[in-house]
């Protein structure tokens, strides 16, 4: 907020507003900057908190499934691929992952604590995470 302004920086990737407008909206990771970690992008849409716990932009804030659109069908909508890719549908590719938890329904603080346990693409198995 130090160099935005609180204004600017309450409203920086505006999901929920862009979902009340009806637009296609996404989300991502400005990868050199940020990891990539898709879960990590969910988890920041929802739960806006600053590294020292500050809320940004609370009227911002994302729910679950507004930002699994954004990292999934809308995201193959930018690409123009939402024919092919985006959604589980017959006919389509089949990638996806298995995740540990459901992100629809744990806490929101916890949701950059879910894991992938499984990535399928294209119908095979490509990562399967080590059972501990």
């Amino acid at each position: 907020m130090q160099n935005l302004g609180k204004k600017r920086a309450d409203f920086l990737s505006p999901i929920a507003t862009a979902d009340k407008m009806g637009l296609k909206y996404t989300n991502h990771s400005d990868d050199t900057v940020t990891p990539v970690d898709p879960l990590f992008t969910v988890w920041s849409a929802v739960y806006r908190t600053s590294r020292s716990g500050k809320i940004i932009g609370a009227n911002e804030r994302a729910t679950p499934y507004q930002a699994l659109k954004a990292i999934t069908t809308n995201a193959a909508y930018e690409y123009y691929e939402e024919n092919s890719k985006g959604t589980l549908t017959k006919g389509k590719l089949a990638d996806l992952v298995i995740l540990d938890a459901n992100p629809l329904t744990v806490n929101a603080d916890k949701l950059k604590d879910i894991h992938v346990v499984t990535t399928i693409k294209e119908g095979k198995i490509i990562y399967q995470r080590p059972i501990k």
